[in-house]
C-alpha cells in the first residue's frame, strides 16, 4: 500500500459508508480492488479517506462523518448508481454474489449496446456492472427505445 496514483484523473468517485474496512474489503473480494492506501482518524480510529481502483479506475471513500458526509444508509438510499464498464458482466455478477452482494437486475442485453446488471452492495452503494456488446449510434438507440416503449 501507500501507493499514491501517478497522476489523478480528471473525475472520482467519492463515497462514504459505514465501516469502511469492511467496504474495502467486499470491494476486493467483489470487484478485485486494489487499496492504494488508507488514513486512520487518531481519534475514532475510523477511516478518515481511502483510495482504491477498481478496473484500474480510482474510488475514494471514508467511513461517515455526518457532518461532512453521509452513507446511503443514514440517507435512506442514493441518487447515484456508479457504472462499472468490464469485461465479462455475467463473471462479475457472480463474483459480486458471493461476496455478499444484492442482484436487483440480472444481467441482460439492452437495446443501447451493452450487457448489464444493476447491483447494491452492503453498503448501500447501487452499481451498474455493464459491458459493451455492440456498437449503437444514439439514432439506433432511439430508435431502439421508442419501439421498446410502444410494445
Amino acid at each position: 500500500m501507500n501507493n499514491l496514483p501517478a497522476s489523478y484523473p480528471p473525475l472520482s468517485p467519492v463515497i462514504a459508508v459505514k465501516n469502511a474496512d469492511q467496504a474495502i474489503a467486499f470491494y476486493k473480494s467483489a470487484f478485485g480492488a486494489v487499496e492504494l492506501y488508507r488514513l486512520i482518524d487518531p481519534e475514532t480510529k475510523q477511516i478518515g479517506h481511502a483510495e482504491i481502483t477498481i478496473n484500474g479506475c480510482l474510488i475514494m471513500l471514508s467511513d461517515e462523518y455526518p457532518a461532512h458526509n453521509k452513507s446511503p444508509e443514514t440517507l435512506s438510499g442514493t441518487t447515484v448508481k456508479i457504472c462499472l464498464m468490464i469485461e465479462d458482466v455475467d463473471a462479475m455478477v457472480k463474483q459480486f454474489k458471493a461476496a455478499g452482494g444484492t442482484v436487483f437486475r440480472e444481467p441482460k442485453d439492452q437495446f443501447y449496446g451493452h450487457r448489464c446488471a444493476c447491483v447494491v452492495d452492503p453498503f448501500g452503494h447501487e452499481w451498474m456492472i455493464s459491458h459493451e456488446i455492440e456498437k449503437v449510434t444514439p439514432a439506433e438507440m432511439q430508435r431502439r427505445w421508442d419501439s421498446m416503449v410502444k410494445s
